[in-house]
Formats: structure tokens, sequence, C-alpha cells
């Protein structure tokens, strides 16, 4: 049981949901955050306590719905509540349309868009507790299209339209739904090793600072949806 604020993260092991985690946990908020494997979970959970004690890592696969169930049982038995919701966990294959696999589109819609779905309605009974937020990481490519990105284009430009009404199903209960839409960012997404050569990159720290810009918003107001881009694009 925590006094702490309690956030929950999806794909919380490395890039943006593991930059996000640590800026939360240094601003004094309690962290549980999710992974699909058990030995990238644990590495990041001993990784986050060095921060602050009061993290917790849970295996789960966000495109199974049971797993995200379980998920929030853990969360609200370790802290004793979850006041927000931070759906990140997501993938991209980027092909023409006719090279796309069944596989790889049902991996992308399943993920980045079923798997949003699933989050939320695993942890909405807490958060119509804690009047929080629900926060979906989507992608300036929610709402620009591009060349071989017809399925990641798909699961995005749906995760936007997903978190927008649900945004007006939700704020009956003051849950302040959020879509947050970032350009280039420095992560291993797209089989990406990051270096100094993604300098010019959105760091994904930068969208923990993003995050607790909206946590200390006064909740009588929202910014629904966000687009972040870098600054100067590389050239």
């Amino acid at each position: 049981m925590t006094d702490k604020k309690t956030i929950y993260i999806t794909g919380g092991t490395k890039g943006i949901g593991y930059g996000v985690a640590e800026i939360l946990l240094k601003n004094g908020y309690a962290v549980a955050f999710s992974g699909r494997k058990e030995e990238d979970v644990k590495r990041a959970e001993e990784q986050l306590s060095q921060i602050s004690e009061d993290v917790l890592g849970v295996v789960s696969d966000v495109k199974n719905f049971e797993d995200e169930v379980n998920a929030a049982k853990k969360a609200v038995e370790k802290f004793g509540r979850v006041d927000s919701v931070i759906a990140n966990a997501g993938l991209g294959v980027f092909k023409p349309v006719d090279q796309l696999s069944l596989d790889d589109w049902n991996s992308m819609i399943d993920t980045n868009l079923t798997g949003i779905f699933h989050t939320l309605k695993a942890f909405v009974e807490e958060l119509k507790k804690s009047e929080g937020y629900y926060i979906s990481i989507s992608s300036l490519a929610g709402t620009n299209f591009f060349e071989s990105g017809a399925g990641y284009n798909a699961s995005k430009f749906g995760a936007v339209g997903f978190t927008q009404a649900a945004m007006i199903d939700l704020r009956k209960y003051n849950i302040k739904a959020v879509t947050i839409m970032p350009g280039s960012v420095s992560t291993h997404f797209n089989g990406n090793e990051p270096s100094e050569k993604d300098a010019w990159k959105i760091q994904p720290e930068d969208l923990g600072d993003v995050i607790m810009n909206v946590f200390n918003m006064n909740p009588r107001a929202l910014t629904s949806k966000i687009e972040i881009r870098p600054t100067r694009p590389n050239s």
C-alpha cells in the first residue's frame, strides 16, 4: 500500500515507457509497469528500483485481455490504488500494403489498437475510483499517412479515434482521456539502436515531462490530444 499516486504503464521495459517511468518515479509517483518478456521486466524493475522502491514490474502482453486484468489485480494488491494508466505498448511493421502479411497486420492491430482497449477495460473501474487519467501513446502516424505505413497508420489512426471517443464516454466519471502523438523518438522501435545519431529526436524523458505537465494541470481543464515533434528535423 502507498499514499503516493500510482501510475500503470504498458510497454515499460524500454523506450518511451521506461523513460516515462523514470520521470514519474523521480517526481514522487509509484509506478507499476508491464512488458511481454519476464527477463526484460525483471531487468527494468531492478534498474527502476534504484530510483524508488515504489515500483512493480508485471509480465503482460496487451494482446491478451486476461494479462491486463492480472496486471490490474497485482498493481492494486501492491499499491492499493491505480490513479492513472498510460497505454504505451506498440509495434510497427513497415511494408507496402501488397507485401504486408496477415501476421504483420494482426500483430499491429492487436497490439496498437486492441491492446489499448484491453488496458482501459481492465483498469476502468479503478480509474472511476481515482478520477484519474487514461493516456494512450499514439503517433503522428495517427493523423499523417505515409508510404509503407498502411498497417501502422491504420492502428494509430484507430488509437487516436478510440481514445478521443473514450474521452467523451468517460468524462462523466471525471476520468480524463488523453492521446499523445509523438513524432520521431529515440527508442529501439523498428530495430533502431539509440545513439548520438538520434540526438535530434524526441527523447523518452521528454514525453515523461509532457505527461507530468498533463498531471499538473488543474483537473477542470483537459488537454485531450497532444502532438509533439522534434524542434528541428534531421538534415
